[in-house]
């Protein structure tokens, strides 16, 4: 019974490889089916717009405008890269080269950017770009997968996404949050700006490059953002970390229309960074609890009681705890933070960075890729609330315009 258990088992392994084999050999077969076969409708429709121009062949035609020309040695782009086919040419009856609209479309460079693009975004490098893509028929001739090409396709791809991105018009979104981080490349930052509307979407607005967190390059990013629509006469609910220049460049540009939240998880990592280890648990332990606390004045009181007892000995932890203290606070950047994590594994493999540009399209290729994937933000039901407070925020700076106004005139 063993060896009879022992001869079906292996019989089994042997049917199932063979079945693998036979499935290879279909898909291949069918590759190199869909392949001629497409090269044979292009050949046929560009035989049949050379006709439309030149006439039929061996037909008579007294005001031809047109005549065949031959063919020409070029290429198509096809599945990633360019296959060597012959191009049918056609010049008028002056001499001039025609072209084939199918032509024009078909061996445009647009598509083999966008693939460059997609390929290196989800982790293929440039030398493996080649070994990516599905293996061409027997007799078909291909170039256009070098290192250097395939570098040069993702520049211009990565160049046409940043333009769209830093050129996104912004009339048409309620923003209720607007959320303002920085990623750091070596001597640089990228400043990333995100929006959530009041259905609870995420959208990415903008990005400024510069060499830190300054006030400078976070106004120069929000007067850009201002300029392609954001609503600065419209209260906003803004989250930042606890960078100072932030929180001055968002003053400075909302004024009083503005609500400054702190992101927990920086609070506290700022805290605990300037503790010894043993402090660390207990003191985040406390921190977490105020978070937790539903009545605000008694979180405040918890907190500057906290920070009351670090002042001596950690007067530094204890004045990075005060610092926003009144501002409310929200959960987390996570939002922003998860971008940045996208950003970092789709540029893991550069080694040297070549300046700003460089940097600014990586960015965006990775902040676009993240966008992809998308979903409303957590607890966005809540956001009528925030809505309504913001709003009712607005009512009463306009009340308060309008009796200064007054004032003024009387």
């Amino acid at each position: 019974m063993k060896k009879t258990g022992r001869k079906l088992g292996e019989a089994q392994k042997e049917s199932l490889e063979a079945q693998r084999r036979l499935r290879g050999l279909a898909w291949e077969s069918l590759w190199d089916t869909v392949m001629y076969s497409g090269l044979a409708f292009v050949e046929e429709e560009l035989e049949k717009e050379r006709a439309e121009l030149c006439g039929q062949r061996y037909v008579h035609l007294a005001e031809r405008q047109a005549v065949r020309f031959g063919q020409v040695p070029s290429s198509l782009v096809l599945g990633g890269r360019r296959v060597t086919v012959g191009r049918p040419r056609a010049r008028s009856s002056r001499g001039h080269e025609l072209s084939l609209p199918s032509w024009e479309k078909l061996s445009s460079r647009d598509p083999l950017d966008q693939r460059a693009l997609e390929q290196m975004v989800v982790g293929v490098s440039t030398r493996g770009y080649g070994r990516s893509l599905e293996a061409l028929p027997a007799g078909f001739s291909m170039h256009g997968i070098s290192k250097s090409t395939i570098s040069e396709r993702f520049v211009a791809g990565s160049t046409v996404k940043l333009e769209e991105l830093t050129q996104r018009r912004l009339e048409g979104l309620e923003l209720l949050v607007l959320m303002i981080d920085g990623v750091h490349f070596a001597e640089h930052v990228v400043l990333v700006a995100v929006g959530i509307d009041g259905q609870g979407n995420k959208h990415v607005l903008g990005l400024r490059e510069g060499a830190s967190e300054n006030a400078s390059a976070c106004k120069e990013l929000l007067a850009e953002l201002i300029e392609r629509g954001l609503k600065a006469e419209r209260s906003l609910l803004v989250v930042i970390d606890g960078a100072k220049a932030l929180h001055k460049a968002v003053t400075d540009t909302f004024g009083a229309r503005v609500l400054i939240h702190r992101c927990q998880v920086h609070k506290k990592r700022n805290v605990l960074e300037q503790l010894p280890e043993r402090m660390r648990a207990s003191v985040k332990a406390t921190i977490n609890q105020a978070y937790a606390l539903r009545d605000y004045k008694r979180a405040e009181r918890l907190l500057e009681n906290l920070a009351r007892q670090l002042s001596r000995d950690y007067p530094g932890a204890a004045a990075s705890l005060r610092e926003g203290l009144q501002e409310r606070v929200l959960s987390s950047t996570n939002l922003i933070e998860n971008l940045f994590s996208r950003v970092r594994q789709v540029a893991q493999r550069v080694k040297r960075w070549q300046g700003g540009t460089m940097i600014l399209r990586w960015t965006a290729a990775g902040v676009l890729e993240a966008e992809r994937s998308f979903r409303k933000v957590a607890g966005y039901q809540g956001l009528p609330m925030l809505m309504s407070k913001l709003r009712a925020l607005d009512a009463a700076l306009d009340r308060q315009c309008r009796v200064e106004k007054i004032n003024r005139a009387a």
